[in-house]
């Protein structure tokens, strides 16, 4: 398909699309579509294969079966993302993925919250079964031009090594909490200019 693949940012916990109205800002110069579909987590008791199905519902509602899109995942919805890539046939159509201050390999946060009243949060644990199922085998991500970005300090991907891909470039932003991640320029402004560069090579 001709023309700039469109964008699909996702939310995170205790997060609604909202939370991207300053990048897509950043992201004006860009010519394709955004779309920053809603994915209601229940306050992270519904489990992150669930929300990835979901993901995947409104981009085949959205694009239809065979659109290459790109995709950013912020937080938790870059581990959302990342199930629907590697579990529910997402690389077929994604070129490019971006992981935004997100605990691909999971976080001390979570490890207190049971499964059974939050299983959301439990897939965010070290270890976890989901997490431990997406690292076992990383290939369907080796098709992909994949990012990530991280705080040094982030408070909720603890320690902060967990917060980037198995695969892929890497770059820490100069911001000093998980929220300054999504709001602060000196973040927005990197992940944009990354954005807009996969946006020109690929058209």
């Amino acid at each position: 398909m001709s023309g700039v693949r469109p964008l699909v940012l996702v939310h995170g916990l205790w997060d609604t699309p909202h939370v991207f109205r300053r990048l897509q800002q950043y992201l004006e110069p860009r010519p394709g579509e955004i779309m920053a579909p809603h994915l209601p987590h229940r306050l992270g008791s519904t489990p992150l294969l669930t929300l990835a199905q979901d993901l995947d519902d409104a981009i085949q509602a959205r694009f239809g079966p065979e659109q290459p899109i790109d995709l950013l995942g912020f937080s938790m919805g870059a581990i959302i993302s990342r199930s629907w890539i590697q579990l529910l046939g997402g690389h077929q159509r994604t070129r490019c993925f971006l992981s935004l201050g997100s605990p691909q390999h999971g976080t001390l946060v979570a490890q207190p919250w049971p499964r059974a009243l939050l299983a959301g949060v439990a897939d965010m644990k070290i270890g976890s079964a989901l997490l431990r199922q997406l690292n076992r085998d990383v290939s369907t991500l080796g098709s992909l031009d994949c990012m990530s970005f991280y705080c040094p300090w982030d408070l909720m991907v603890i320690p902060s090594w967990t917060g980037v891909l198995p695969i892929g470039p890497k770059q820490a932003l100069p911001v000093w909490n998980h929220r300054q991640l999504i709001q602060s320029p000196r973040a927005l402004q990197p992940v944009a200019e990354h954005l807009l560069k996969w946006a020109e090579r690929w058209v």
